[in-house]
């Protein structure tokens, strides 16, 4: 869908996966400053703050991040099936709060397949939400235009 006059903040919300690239750092540090990698730079470049506050980071370690949560240098990536699964219990609470938000319509998910298993429960509320799958982590075309038609780049 692209709204002819821009989708509100609170109707969208992005999740993408988080990356291998991090600030290297001794104390924690908002979400959207420690990953270096991925999509992350580019969404934190490119969006408006209000917009950013309306990113989600999935992390292999940590589940599901808003931009502020505060974090610490890590080194752990999905690489089975069952971690993914294992994650998906912490990532469903807090996702399935988010998506149960009235004003939401439309979810950009930007995750490679085993993120995507942890976030499973996206798919319980598709429809009445509207989602838009992308499973490479650094497809910065696609979701630019995904959000340039939201109007939020």
């Amino acid at each position: 869908m692209t709204p002819s006059s821009g989708l509100d903040p609170e109707q969208g919300l992005i999740i993408v996966s988080c990356s291998r690239e991090k600030l290297v750092t001794t104390t924690p540090v908002p979400a959207l400053e420690l990953y270096q990698g991925a999509l992350t730079p580019r969404l934190r470049n490119h969006l408006s703050t209000e917009h950013r506050a309306r990113l989600r980071i999935l992390s292999g370690a940590h589940g599901l991040l808003h931009p502020d949560d505060l974090v610490g240098t890590y080194e752990r990536k999905l690489r089975t099936r069952g971690e993914a699964q294992g994650l998906q219990a912490r990532v469903s609470e807090r996702l399935t709060t988010e998506l149960r938000d009235q004003a939401l319509r439309h979810v950009l998910v930007v995750l490679e397949p085993l993120y995507l298993t942890a976030a499973e429960c996206l798919f319980d509320h598709a429809p009445p939400l509207s989602l838009t799958l992308l499973p490479d982590p650094v497809d910065w075309a696609g979701t630019s235009a995904v959000l340039s038609g939201w109007g939020w780049l």
